[in-house]
């Protein structure tokens, strides 16, 4: 069944990262938990399995995962601490378009937007994204997309697509 090993394999990481345990009871119950997750769910959340496996994109996502959290979260959260100090900043809604095909990949780009402080997706298409950003320095869409979003464009080209 397509998917069921790609989807049962994330379910049982995440369910041991969560846990933080690897007791012989948390592994069973992340297996049994994993299995379940993955006949129910990996059919409809998996297209290629190939792709899904392919260890290069999970080694992305680790890249992705320890950029995004040591990086881009560090500068945005010391950027809106000094804007909130000293009161300098220029909100406003902003068009930025998007250059990846998949939905996975559009998704982790938004949310990646939306979760960095600063900047929040009120809406997206297929080609552009809406972002209300703490402080709009340029209304072009181009000059906007690569202060906000061209850098997950790349991680998530390379993990999806």
């Amino acid at each position: 069944m397509r998917g069921v090993l790609p989807t049962a394999l994330m379910a049982f990481l995440t369910y041991i990262v969560f846990t933080g345990s690897l007791t012989p009871y948390d592994l069973a119950t992340g297996a049994v938990v994993a299995v379940v997750v993955g006949l129910l769910m990996g059919p409809h959340t998996v297209r290629d399995d190939s792709k899904a496996l392919n260890p290069i994109r999970w080694l992305w996502m680790a890249v992705y995962f320890l950029w995004y959290m040591l990086v881009a979260e560090t500068k945005s959260h010391i950027d809106v601490i000094i804007r909130t100090l000293t009161g300098n900043y220029r909100p406003g809604i902003v068009r930025v378009p998007i250059d990846v095909s998949t939905d996975y990949a559009r998704t982790l780009v938004a949310n990646s937007i939306t979760n960095t402080p600063g900047t929040v997706v009120v809406d997206m298409d297929e080609r552009y994204v809406y972002v209300n950003w703490i402080d709009v320095t340029t209304r072009d869409p181009e000059e906007a997309r690569k202060e906000i979003s061209a850098d997950f464009e790349k991680f998530a080209r390379k993990i999806f697509e």
